[in-house]
């Protein structure tokens, strides 16, 4: 048995590092087709090794069987997320090819779309699958809000940052771990921020529009982030209620994963 779970953890491992040569790869290619500069550089081998890392340490922790096709996708997108994140950390140093960034960035918001339907269809849905898909998510929200922050101004960081902050906060508020009722709302918040701050970075726009565009997706976030948090702190009673009934009970009760955007 212990032969065995070796074996499926070395396999698990040769699947993440194969993600992490392809992300060199592509980051090979932007350095050859545009020359990226060393923020560039720097920025797109940190993402490469810290995805490799985390998620070399969660699967082999999951000990899931097999890594599955979903995950791939994911992979794969995380992969893009790389590129993007290079690119936008490169804008600093220099003005990015927009088609490029547009092009990377809108492939990994269909892709979105994608994972999940593999996921149900394939059998192979997972707590780790689920927990990666959102922090991919979540990351590149970030990495766009930055990059339309520098035209637009810091407030547009906020879109980027409200989940991070959310997560934080539920480290010294342990009633915003708790479990959020399914909400088709909510996933449409969350999908419009990829696409707004898509749009927003694309520059096709006049500035104006841009910038109506994404107040409004910043408006539907703190919405949907508002009536999550009133909805936790409305059951926080019901919460403590249960922790201590385990606690009582010589149970551990685990909190569940903050979802990666409370908007989506």
């Amino acid at each position: 048995m212990a032969l065995n779970h070796m074996y499926d953890a070395r396999l698990l491992q040769q699947e993440t590092t194969v993600g992490a040569a392809v992300q060199l790869l592509l980051l090979a290619l932007l350095g050859t087709a545009i020359g990226l500069g060393p923020a560039g550089w720097l920025t797109g081998l940190v993402f490469a090794l810290a995805t490799w890392a985390v998620l070399t340490r969660a699967v082999v922790r999951s000990r899931l069987r097999s890594f599955g096709p979903a995950n791939r996708v994911t992979l794969g997108r995380a992969t893009l997320v790389g590129g993007v994140t290079a690119l936008v950390a490169d804008s600093f140093e220099s003005s990015p090819p927009v088609t490029l960034l547009v092009g990377l960035t809108a492939v990994a918001l269909i892709l979105d779309g994608v994972d999940g339907k593999v996921a149900r269809r394939t059998g192979t849905s997972t707590a780790l699958g689920a927990r990666f898909d959102m922090e991919v998510d979540a990351f590149l929200i970030l990495v766009l809000s930055v990059y339309v922050s520098m035209s637009l101004g810091p407030w547009v960081l906020l879109i980027g940052g409200m989940r991070y902050v959310f997560v934080a906060a539920a480290r010294v508020l342990p009633w915003l771990n708790g479990e959020l009722p399914p909400s088709m709302a909510r996933k449409t918040v969350a999908a419009l921020q990829g696409v707004a701050l898509l749009v927003a970075g694309s520059g096709y726009l006049p500035y104006a529009a841009t910038a109506g565009i994404v107040v409004c997706a910043l408006a539907s976030l703190v919405w949907s982030f508002g009536r999550d948090v009133l909805w936790l702190w409305s059951v926080r009673d019901r919460g403590e209620d249960l922790a201590g009934a385990a606690a009582a009970a010589g149970e551990t009760r685990v909190q569940p994963v903050p979802e990666l955007v409370a908007g989506g």
